[in-house]
């Protein structure tokens, strides 16, 4: 059986992917029984669709592979903090266990934003673990969006000079 670390290192090869076809760089597995049963990251811009992020992929091929909608003896690895459409599914597919790299400081709702624990008389409250990797996880985030502002401040120096 991996290690967290391990796990984490997978679900950080999958924000890699979506790295690579200029997707936000969150990626996501989901272990069952100590083995990865399914791997997703977002694909949001490929699909346009605003719920492809890699927790949805992944839980949706997960469901899948174990022909059942009830993940209750999986464990998820993400690198960001779900946000609360993906939290939602994660409940309701009764994952045991979230294991994230990163906080989200803008939309994190296990912890961050939304304390899910604090949610009363929910049917079911996964265990969460935080901060798996989380100076791997956070880098690849903030170096993808920094890229992006670069790209989007050439841009905007190159159609000036353009006008000008």
């Amino acid at each position: 059986m991996k290690t967290h670390e391990e796990y984490m290192e997978l679900a950080l090869e999958e924000a890699r992917k979506a790295e690579e076809i200029d997707e936000v760089p969150v990626g996501c597995v989901i272990v069952c029984d100590g083995e990865v049963i399914s791997r997703g990251h977002n694909l949001k811009e490929q699909l346009n669709q605003a719920y492809a992020h890699a927790e949805m992929m992944a839980i949706q091929k997960a469901a899948e592979v174990k022909g059942n909608w009830c993940l209750n003896d999986c464990d998820l690895y993400v690198t960001l903090e779900p946000c609360m459409m993906c939290t939602g599914i994660i409940n309701l597919s009764r994952i045991r266990t979230v294991y994230y790299g990163t906080q989200d400081p803008k939309g994190g709702c296990l912890e961050t934003v939304i304390d899910l624990k604090k949610i009363n008389r929910l049917n079911h409250y996964p265990n969460i673990v935080g901060n798996i990797l989380q100076k791997e996880c956070s880098e690849i985030l903030t170096n993808y969006f920094r890229k992006k502002r670069e790209i989007i401040k050439e841009k905007k120096q190159k159609n000036k000079a353009n006008i000008q």
